[in-house]
């Protein structure tokens, strides 16, 4: 059974920084491209970022570009979401998904004064 569950969302000024993380379990990690998603209130969900199987190609929405890094870790199933100079618009419900169907429950990050 496919399983993600992300952590990290937290409350944080805008300017700040955080990490978010999402644990995997229940398929061949390495072998899929996984991705970030985010939505906020009243909103659609959309893409943040892409990363591919290996890791060595990740594709971002042009509003995080130049402030989130997606990475994972394959030997730990870990995927990770760094997510720098944060604005209140970046206030959302992030998750992650295997692009196959699955989303974590997702956590949430505010950013706010």
């Amino acid at each position: 059974q496919v399983q993600l569950v992300e952590s990290g969302g937290r409350l944080v000024q805008p300017g700040g920084s955080l990490t978010l993380s999402c644990a995997a379990s229940g398929f061949t990690f390495s072998a899929y491209a996984l991705s970030w998603y985010r939505q906020a209130p009243g909103k659609e969900r959309e893409v943040v970022a892409v990363i591919s199987s290996a890791g060595s190609s990740t594709n971002y929405v042009d509003s995080v570009k130049g402030r989130f890094t997606i990475s994972r870790d394959n030997a730990k199933n870990m995927m990770y979401l760094q997510m720098n100079n944060l604005k209140p618009e970046d206030t959302a419900v992030y998750s992650c998904s295997d692009n196959r169907g699955t989303w974590g429950p997702g956590t949430q990050v505010t950013v706010s004064s």
